[in-house]
């Protein structure tokens, strides 16, 4: 026997500051903008393991692992079953990602809006330094080609 429940119009879910997640697209989203992170990583409230390193992929796959390592940051949400968004005394938002007793609580050292001016910053340096690459290299054709007469 099936139950059918009548369309409701329920409402999303909205968090400010904080709140527990448990849509994995939702964390995949919120943890996408992390840049530089301090992690602190204990199980059963006993540390393990603690650093900082930068997210460098958040992806959702059943079949692959959560990596720290070498300051690096792989996250995968399906190695959590939720999200916590809480708040410092300070009023600095933090991560815990919590899965049977684990928690990796990611503190950001940086805001999004600071990641992505970074980000700018090191493309136009990529393009000026092209572009001094690209004039050196016409300035060499243009020598060649004058020092040889024939």
């Amino acid at each position: 026997m099936s139950y059918h429940l009548p369309d409701s119009k329920i409402p999303a879910p909205c968090i400010i500051n904080t709140g527990v997640i448990v849509n994995k697209f939702d964390m995949q989203r919120l943890l996408n903008d992390l840049g530089h992170v301090r992690y602190i990583y204990t199980q059963d409230n006993n540390l393990h393991s603690e650093g900082e390193g930068d997210v460098m992929e958040v992806f959702a796959n059943p079949q692959r692992s959560t990596i720290v390592a070498n300051h690096a940051l792989y996250l995968n949400v399906y190695s959590f079953d939720c999200l916590e968004l809480k708040q410092s005394p300070e009023q600095e938002t933090y991560f815990d990602l919590l899965q049977e007793g684990r928690c990796l609580r990611l503190i950001p050292l940086s805001t999004p809006l600071q990641e992505q001016q970074e980000r700018c910053l090191n493309v136009n340096a990529i393009e000026a330094m092209m572009e001094q690459v690209l004039s050196a290299r016409w300035d060499a054709e243009i020598d060649d080609d004058s020092a040889d007469p024939f």
